[in-house]
């Protein structure tokens, strides 16, 4: 059986964080290694080199005493460069949706999200997905622009790369994409990898990011 998913949450309601640690439990894949309140506190604790585990993700909340989600994910980013982290938050701002994911977010789910919707995206988050929530997948998509003429867009993503890019931006797994398009998941992989490889990121939230920056998305018909 294969290592289970470790997760540090960073939230300062301690009884959501007990509605987290309680749905966590009943997952045979996922362990919470670690809570804490602020972020200074938890910014500290990977500081002690006597850790034990250290956490594969880490669910951040963005309003926190002290030092914000916002502002302190860098700080996580750096002390944990192999990690993931995924918002979970109540503000569905446009701001900080957009600002979260420039600073290198893997994912950003509300806590209105069923506890179910959270552990799936804790696991398509570690598997490459881009674990948007619905409505902020709608934001991120509906507020694209037009920037290049169509001959330089596809000079930097093919049509099936764009095609596949904006599938993930409507919170799409490679396995969905797939099936929609008529493809095999190892051809969806593959085009991703080039994708990443081509807008030099390496998650499908910062893809989209980068994609809206770069005006690579036509207006809708």
């Amino acid at each position: 059986m294969s290592r289970k998913i470790r997760v540090m949450l960073v939230e300062d309601n301690p009884e959501y964080r007990e509605v987290i640690d309680l749905a966590l439990e009943d997952e045979i894949d996922i362990e919470l290694i670690s809570q804490f309140g602020t972020s200074e506190i938890a910014l500290r604790s990977l500081q002690d080199m006597s850790m034990r585990k250290v956490p594969d993700l880490v669910l951040l909340d963005l309003r926190l005493p002290g030092m914000d989600g916002l502002d302190s994910l860098p700080y996580f980013k750096s002390a944990l460069p192999d990690a993931k982290i995924m918002i979970l938050t109540q503000s569905d701002e446009e701001a900080d949706v957009l600002r979260a994911i420039s600073r290198g977010a893997s994912g950003y789910l509300l806590k209105s999200s069923t506890l179910a919707q959270i552990t799936e995206g804790i696991r398509s988050t570690m598997d490459g997905g881009a674990s948007l929530d619905t409505g902020v997948a709608r934001f991120i998509l509906d507020t694209l622009q037009t920037r290049l003429p169509k001959g330089e867009m596809e000079q930097i993503l093919t049509p099936r790369e764009l095609e596949i890019l904006t599938l993930l931006g409507e919170g799409f797994v490679k396995k969905e994409i797939a099936d929609q398009l008529g493809i095999s998941y190892t051809t969806v992989d593959t085009h991703v990898t080039h994708i990443y490889d081509k807008l030099g990121v390496r998650n499908a939230p910062s893809a989209i990011n980068k994609a809206h920056r770069l005006g690579l998305f036509p207006l809708d018909e």
